[in-house]
């Protein structure tokens, strides 16, 4: 009997993955406030290759991440169940089931998802994953700098205050030896 989680079509593979309607047994708990809930990376198990689905429950009081902006990565929010506030540069907004938001690059796609309310938040986050990748944390004013996915081997993951920023060239450049002149 064939897996029921392929599927094949003109000897292309796709794998196919359902999205639990309870907790899947990939939920990753998140305890670090604000940052409290689970997280389920739903694409990697799809089998995603240059698509991130993440699965978001978000407590009561909790955020699924910091006030931040992506220079690489475009995000899409999809709310399923639950009533999250979206934060962005223009204010704060309640969302509702079966909303869709599109966050684009750059400032205008600046975004933090809250939960505001007393019942626990769902969403799937999706999105591009082009490496490497610049983001900013716009409330503490940190730049992020990933390599790769999470998960890869050898990845560089940094997070900086933007104030450590040194000129590029310092201690690079040395004065060539020899007689002087």
């Amino acid at each position: 009997m064939a897996d029921p989680g392929l599927c094949f079509t003109r000897a292309r593979v796709y794998q196919i993955f359902r999205l639990p309607a309870s907790v899947p047994a990939e939920w990753v708990e998140r305890d670090q406030p604000p940052l409290i809930g689970r997280a389920a990376r739903v694409g990697a198990k799809a089998g995603a290759e240059r698509l991130g689905a993440t699965l978001y429950e978000i407590d009561p009081g909790g955020c699924g991440s910091p006030f931040h902006l992506h220079h690489g990565n475009e995000e899409m929010i999809i709310v399923l169940a639950g009533r999250p506030s979206l934060r962005t540069l223009d204010g704060i907004r309640e969302l509702e089931p079966g909303e869709v938001v599109a966050c684009p690059v750059g400032r205008r796609g600046a975004h933090q998802l809250r939960n505001a309310s007393d019942e626990p938040v769902r969403a799937l986050v999706i999105s591009t994953m082009i490496y490497p990748e610049i983001a900013e944390q716009l409330d503490s004013d940190k730049i992020l700098v990933h390599t790769a996915p999470p998960g890869t081997a050898d990845r560089l993951a940094l997070a900086f205050p933007r104030e450590a920023q040194v000129d590029r060239l310092a201690a690079e450049l040395q004065k060539p030896d020899g007689p002087a002149g």
